[in-house]
């Protein structure tokens, strides 16, 4: 699918994952019902787009492909490696009949630490900038992952 722009992936993910909830999800116990679906901050990052898929069960660093993209043609269970300023981190591949294929690194599953959308919206807001603003010290994916980059980041 081409991405026009981060308006565009928000309307089409959150309609995506708003039929895997009705469906797939339903019921299923890992599913915070505090929560809904939101597609956050989507922006180009080199020739991907990349952002962070909010849903009732899981929070992940997500990247859809533009058209030069690499990987683009991969197959759904593959894996791919992409290097941030605070290293390198492992995506895994899906393919969605409605959205195409995208690559997904998890952040945090299941959901149940969030009590309401706006701090499970903060916390991907937080996760993506730290991601994408140059360090002031070394940090590992496992300090971004405990939220670690809230505290002192001075050296």
């Amino acid at each position: 699918m081409p991405w026009q722009d981060g308006a565009q992936i928000r309307r089409d993910l959150e309609a995506a994952f708003n039929v895997v909830l009705a469906t797939r999800m339903q019921g299923l116990p890992i599913v915070n019902p505090a929560l809904t679906v939101q597609a956050v901050g989507f922006g180009r990052y080199g020739e991907d787009w990349l952002g962070v898929m909010i849903t009732p069960w899981s929070m992940n660093l997500m990247l859809l492909p533009g058209e030069n993209s690499d990987w683009r043609n991969l197959t759904a269970g593959g894996k791919i490696e992409r290097q941030f300023l605070y290293g390198l981190y492992e995506f895994a591949l899906g393919d969605d009949a409605q959205i195409g294929c995208y690559a997904l690194c998890s952040l945090f599953s299941p959901m149940f630490d969030f009590p309401d959308q706006v701090s499970a919206i903060t916390a991907a807001q937080s996760a993506l900038q730290t991601l994408l603003t140059p360090p002031q010290r070394q940090l590992s994916r496992r300090d971004l992952l405990r939220g670690s980059f809230d505290r002192n980041l001075a050296p």
